[in-house]
C-alpha cells in the first residue's frame, strides 16, 4: 500500500526547493532474533526509502545545473518565489518573494514617501471589532495563572538549626532591633537594611524613628552648598608680575577665568621663560587651544623653577599633549603635570604609547593627571612614577646628610660639612 508524505528534504540535491511531494512505499520490517548464552539481541532491518520509485542514492549523481537549464524563465521565477534564502549578502529585493511589476514614476523622495505612508495609515479605517469594547466587561477568556507547587516555599520556611552557643543565643535573643541593625551593618549585610539604617549605624547617630526592618527609605533633601566665588585674579597684574620676576609670586591660579585672549596667554608664557620664582601654574578651564599650548611648551623648555603645571579642561589636541610632555624632558623640573579632560577624550594607542615612552625617560615627574585607555600604558606609567617617588625618598635623606657628625672624642661630637669631610679624608 502506497502513502504520500509532505516533508522538507534538506539532503536532496534540490537544496533550494523548500518542500515537495514524496511518494514512498510501505517499508517492511524484518526482525531476527539471535540468542546467545550471555544475552539476547534483537536486530531490526528497514528497507531504504524511495522517491518517485527510485532510491535516494540515485539522485546524488544528478547535475542540478543541467536540470535548472531545462527550466523556462517562468518556472524559474515560480521556483525562486518559494525560496527565501538567509543570505545577508543578497539585496533585500532578491531575498523577498514580492516583486513589483510597476515602472518607477520618478526618483526616490524619502520625505514624500513617509508623508504618503502616514497619510495612508491615517485614512485607512480600523478593522471593526467583533465584540465592541464596554468598560468593565472582560472580552475573551480571562487568564488564570497555573497552580504552583508550594514545595519551594516550604523549604524556605524551614529553619536551619545553627548552634551558636548559649552565650551568643542569649545575647541575640535579648538584643533590641537597633542593636541587631548595628550588628548587621558591622558584618556588611547591606541587603538586610536600607541606606538610612546603614549610615546611621556607621556614624553611631542612632536609628531614625519609624525605620524598622520594614521601613521605607525616603529621599533626603539635598544639602544646600554655597556657590564658589568667582576667580578674581587680575590677569594683567599677574602677567606684569611674571614678566618682572616678582619674588612674591610663587603660585598663579587662572582657573575658570573666561574670555582670556590669546595675546595675554602669549605674554604670560613669554614672561614665564625668564621667571625664576614661579613654582605653580594652574590654567584649568580657561579656553587654552593648540596655538597657545605650543607657546607654553616652548616656555617650559626654558623655565627651570616651575614644579606644578595644570592645564585640565581645555581644548588641547592629543599631538599637542605629546608636545607638552616632551617639553618636560628639557629642564626636568616639573614634578606634577595634569592635562586630562581635553577636546579629545580618547587619545588612541599610538599617542598613549608615545606618551608612555616620554614619561619613562623623565626621572623627575612624580604625578601625571591623564586618562589612559589601554592597560599597558597605564601600568607602565604608574610603575615608572612609583620608581621616581621611591628614588626621591632615597635621595632626600642623602641631600640632608650634607652636614654630618664626626666623632672627635669619646663622648663629644662636632658638626662638619660634607665637602669639608671629603677634603679631610
Amino acid at each position: 500500500m502506497a502513502t504520500t508524505e509532505i516533508f522538507q528534504d534538506w539532503d536532496s540535491p534540490h537544496e533550494n526547493i523548500s518542500s515537495m511531494t514524496r511518494t514512498t512505499t510501505t517499508t517492511r520490517k524484518t526482525t531476527t532474533r539471535r540468542e546467545t548464552s550471555a544475552s539476547t539481541k534483537t536486530t531490526t532491518m528497514t528497507t531504504a526509502a524511495k522517491l518517485y520509485g527510485k532510491d535516494l542514492s540515485e539522485y546524488e549523481d544528478i547535475d542540478v545545473d543541467e536540470l535548472l537549464a531545462q527550466l523556462t524563465s517562468e518556472e524559474i521565477n515560480i521556483l525562486a518565489k518559494e525560496v527565501d534564502p538567509d543570505d545577508s549578502f543578497m539585496p533585500p529585493s532578491q531575498r523577498c518573494s514580492y516583486e513589483c511589476d510597476k515602472s518607477p514614476t520618478g526618483p526616490l523622495n524619502r520625505k514624500k514617501l513617509i508623508e504618503h505612508i502616514n497619510k495612508q495609515a491615517l485614512e485607512t479605517p480600523d478593522r471593526p471589532e467583533l465584540k465592541p469594547y464596554v468598560p468593565g466587561v472582560i472580552r475573551g477568556k480571562k487568564w488564570i495563572p497555573p497552580v504552583q507547587d508550594n514545595a519551594k516555599e516550604k523549604e524556605v520556611d524551614e529553619q536551619i538549626a545553627i548552634d551558636l552557643g548559649e552565650e551568643y543565643e542569649q545575647a541575640l535573643s535579648n538584643a533590641s532591633q537597633e542593636e541587631i541593625i548595628d550588628l548587621a551593618a558591622i558584618l556588611g549585610f547591606h541587603s538586610m537594611m536600607n541606606q538610612d539604617q546603614y549610615h546611621a549605624s556607621l556614624l553611631n547617630s542612632g536609628q531614625p524613628v519609624g525605620l524598622g526592618w520594614d521601613g521605607v527609605t525616603k529621599a533626603s533633601q539635598p544639602k544646600p552648598y554655597p556657590m564658589e566665588p568667582p576667580n578674581d585674579t587680575d590677569v594683567d597684574a599677574t602677567i606684569k608680575q611674571v614678566r618682572d620676576d616678582d619674588s612674591k609670586l610663587t603660585e598663579l591660579n587662572w582657573n575658570n577665568i573666561k574670555n582670556i585672549s590669546d595675546e595675554k596667554f602669549i605674554q604670560l608664557f613669554e614672561g614665564l621663560e625668564g621667571n625664576t620664582h614661579l613654582e605653580s601654574l594652574s590654567l584649568t578651564n580657561v579656553g587654552l587651544n593648540d596655538k597657545t599650548a605650543q607657546r607654553l611648551a616652548d616656555a617650559m623648555e626654558k623655565n627651570s623653577t616651575l614644579r606644578v603645571l595644570n592645564v585640565e579642561t581645555n581644548f588641547i589636541s592629543p599631538p599637542v599633549i605629546v608636545r607638552l610632555i616632551r617639553a618636560l624632558l628639557k629642564t626636568k623640573s616639573i614634578e606634577e603635570f595634569r592635562c586630562s579632560n581635553q577636546r579629545s577624550q580618547v587619545l588612541g594607542n599610538k599617542i598613549e604609547m608615545e606618551i608612555t615612552q616620554l614619561v619613562e625617560q623623565n626621572p623627575t615627574l612624580l604625578r601625571l593627571g591623564l586618562h589612559f585607555e589601554f592597560n599597558d600604558a597605564r601600568h607602565r606609567v604608574a610603575a615608572h612614577l612609583q620608581r621616581n617617588i621611591d628614588r626621591i625618598c632615597r635621595v632626600e635623606p642623602m641631600e640632608r646628610a650634607k652636614v654630618v657628625a664626626i666623632g672627635v672624642g669619646r663622648d663629644t661630637f662636632t658638626v662638619l660639612h660634607l665637602d669639608d669631610r671629603k677634603n679631610r679624608a
